[in-house]
């Protein structure tokens, strides 16, 4: 309408003479329009039965007060609301509503409490009293909620409840919802709550309609078989899944799993964690370490590799397994370790090397066995026999076997299955004293080797030593058994049965090569001897760079001074000096009938087709 006016008087006004006409009637034209808008910017009353001054009270308020069957209805730039009776303050622009109030903003927000302030310049809304705003996905509890409609935002401060269908219930101190992005931001004392699991943090940014949750500062997520812990993750809590970074921890089955990175899938029973990575079995007393894992719950097995290592105790002595890769299996009481490609053990008195080392947790059996099939072109792939250190002894076969006293968690015993080889060097001189056969069988006494059996076959070259530890022959034999007893470090006695040949020989009429039985090598340079030597031969680690989620936005100030001085030029002088002396009652400006509250109950009021009932 006013643009066609428009067009005509410029239209009509093209010569010159009436240029200066054509100006103030434009000026006239467009004041007369902002008049019309900010008369169209007042609170209107669009039904109120009883109307009622009382200057003494509410100077310059006018009092709108329901009948039995109809609330006060009032309307103001997209919102209608209804009240058993309210306080307009026509001059200021501003209304306050008492009684059953509901907000309703188009058709997707409604907001229901016992008393709300609104002012029609700030248009902001100050609800009080059973606050419940609603929205397609979510609802607010509150006992007071401030709803700034200019920018679509609601704000509580002191305690507040939201319910979604898809996630469960949240609670916090303190509480903001920004309605254009579905987003709701909570400080301070925030739980989420589901059937499902428990969600407890400092800081909690939830997008309602994704249902994802990003979580700031101390948080844990409880459920009745796992908890995690963290201070920076992210939560799908319809995927029921989750990322999670800064100490992030993992919690299940009497297992820790710690790493720089975790993802979780609860539908899955699936976990993952990456770079500084370490699982605690607090039942078995082992850690596990690396920087790549994977958990699988449903499997009671989980995967490590990037320098996974084992860590195990043993009569207070920690034993340590290190190889690319490691498979742990099995139920906490029935755990079994798997080592693969170039793994490696080491304790403080025993070492070894294998392609493959297998420990199961309940027997107490450790096994050192060779893949049948491994690439050299694997970055470890190396294939030697398994070989074990104890003190200055060597071992080597086809499949050696630790057994450890499940009780006393003391080595027991070892065997060595086909081409058993015992070497050890001669305590003074160059040589090296031998012993081969199919099979050999060690005893321990409190972790220390005290006797050696190598059974079928079984060959020997030996350097004999007086007291004074002259050397006075080698000894090259063939028996069907032998069996050494050790004394210290050193061999105390050699016991040969069914000795089918042999021969002391004086050091100078044995050749050297026939001081070395066939198949000996002497591998002391691959022995580690220290914790840090099991890597050694690792091609150099390269960890991946984590992407990082988005840093925490504090929280903006909801009553920046913009806002407070906003509000403060609003709010009428009367309703300011009540609430500076704390004065500011609810008072009824009108007798009501006694049985009002009653008919209310009874009577359900429908102010508009599409208004649910009023309480």
């Amino acid at each position: 309408m006013w643009n066609n006016s428009l067009e005509n008087i410029f239209n009509f006004t093209k010569n010159q003479s009436v240029g200066i006409l054509r100006y103030v009637i434009i000026i006239i034209l467009c004041c007369a329009s902002l008049g019309y808008a900010q008369e169209r910017q007042q609170i209107t009353i669009d039904y109120a039965p009883s109307l009622e001054k009382d200057a003494l009270k509410f100077p310059g308020g006018t009092i709108l007060t329901r009948d039995k069957l109809n609330q006060v209805s009032i309307s103001h730039n997209g919102i209608n609301m209804w009240c058993d009776q309210a306080i307009h303050y026509a001059k200021d622009n501003y209304i306050e509503a008492y009684g059953n109030v509901l907000i309703q903003q188009g058709d997707s927000i409604e907001m229901r409490s016992d008393f709300v302030d609104y002012s029609g310049k700030t248009e902001l809304a100050i609800a009080s009293g059973g606050v419940i705003l609603k929205d397609p996905t979510s609802t607010i509890f509150t006992e007071k909620l401030y709803f700034d409609r200019r920018v679509q935002e609601a704000f509580y401060r002191e305690n507040g409840r939201v319910e979604q269908d898809t996630t469960g219930t949240i609670t916090s101190r303190i509480g903001r919802y920004y309605m254009n992005d579905k987003k709701y931001q909570f400080v301070d004392s925030v739980r989420l709550v589901n059937e499902k699991y428990v969600i407890d943090s400092q800081q909690l940014d939830f997008y309602s309609e994704r249902s994802h949750a990003y979580l700031f500062g101390p948080t844990t997520i409880k459920s009745k078989d796992s908890r995690i812990y963290c201070e920076r993750g992210f939560y799908d809590t319809k995927g029921d899944l989750g990322y999670f970074l800064k100490d992030a921890k993992l919690f299940y089955n009497n297992t820790i799993v710690k790493g720089d990175s975790l993802y979780f899938d609860r539908s899955r029973k699936y976990a993952s964690a990456v770079n500084h990575i370490q699982i605690t079995d607090t039942l078995n007393h082992t850690v596990v370490r690396g920087h790549f894992a994977e958990i699988f719950r449903e499997k009671d097995s989980m995967y490590i590799t990037k320098r996974a290592l084992a860590i195990g105790v043993q009569e207070n002595d920690s034993i340590y397994i290190h190889s690319d890769s490691i498979k742990v299996i099995g139920p906490p009481d029935q755990r079994i370790t798997k080592a693969y490609y170039n793994a490696k053990i080491f304790k403080s008195n025993l070492a070894g090397k294998a392609d493959s080392i297998h420990t199961d947790q309940a027997s107490g059996v450790t096994k050192l066995i060779n893949l049948e099939r491994f690439s050299g072109a694997q970055a470890f792939g190396k294939k030697k026999d398994p070989v074990l250190w104890h003190l200055e002894n060597q071992m080597t076969g086809d499949t050696i076997v630790l057994m450890v006293n499940a009780k006393t968690e003391t080595l027991d015993s070892l065997k060595v299955f086909d081409n058993a080889f015992v070497a050890s060097k001669d305590t003074i001189g160059l040589g090296f004293n031998q012993i081969k056969g199919k099979t050999l069988v060690g005893l321990f006494s409190e972790n220390v080797l005290y006797q050696v059996d190598v059974i079928k076959n079984a060959e020997s070259i030996y350097f004999m030593r007086n007291e004074a530890n002259e050397l006075i022959g080698i000894d090259v034999s063939k028996s069907g058994k032998i069996v050494m007893l050790f004394e210290g470090n050193a061999v105390e006695e050699l016991i040969k049965y069914i000795q089918v040949g042999g021969k002391s020989y004086p050091e100078e009429d044995l050749e050297e090569k026939d001081r070395i039985l066939r198949g000996f090598v002497w591998r002391d340079d691959e022995r580690p001897q220290s914790v840090e030597d099991l890597f050694k031969d690792d091609p150099p680690l390269e960890l991946p760079v984590i992407k990082g989620l988005s840093p925490y936005i504090p929280q903006a100030e909801f009553f920046d001074e913009t806002r407070l001085k906003a509000i403060d030029l609003a709010t009428p002088e009367e309703v300011k000096k009540r609430e500076k002396e704390e004065l500011k009652e609810r008072p009824a400006a009108k007798p009501l009938p006694k049985d009002f509250k009653e008919m209310i109950r009874k009577k359900k009021s429908k102010p508009s087709n599409d208004q649910k009932d009023d309480y």
